[in-house]
């Protein structure tokens, strides 16, 4: 085993530590996170057809990104940016930040830092249904 595979097993291991923590220091959320789906979320749940499919997924990497907020400003102030500017954002500080996959809104969480790396903490998640709702809308 490498060294980076190494350091990328104990980052692995130091978030999975402090998400055990916090699920012991709080109360679990009654409300069920998902809408009915006849997908199993847990591909060990999948008849024999089902995980041969879901095993052919599991790998494609897709882009995981979280917006702090936005704004819009005009080319000219763009141009005016230099080192130690403030962009100000339409997002409030301790607000929820959001959680995009592929661009497309997923759920929403608060940052949180483990050893000095950033991380976020999911607060809400959004349901098949309303995911389904906002791409036609778009």
């Amino acid at each position: 085993m490498s060294t980076e595979e190494m350091n990328q097993n104990a980052v692995a291991d130091e978030w999975a530590q402090a998400l055990e923590e916090q699920s012991r220091t709080e109360q679990a959320d009654a409300a069920p996170a998902f809408d009915s789906d006849p997908t199993p979320a847990d591909p060990r749940q999948a008849g024999p057809g089902q995980m041969q499919d879901i095993q052919m997924v599991l790998d494609i990497p897709i882009q995981l990104s979280v917006e702090l907020g936005r704004t819009k400003v005009p080319i000219k102030h763009i141009l005016q940016l230099a080192q130690g500017s403030i962009v100000e954002l339409d997002a409030l500080a301790g607000e929820p930040m959001d959680v995009l996959v592929n661009g497309y809104l997923i759920a929403q969480g608060e940052v949180v830092v483990v050893n000095e790396k950033f991380g976020i903490r999911l607060t809400d998640i959004v349901t098949p249904s309303e995911r389904m709702r906002r791409v036609s809308r778009s």
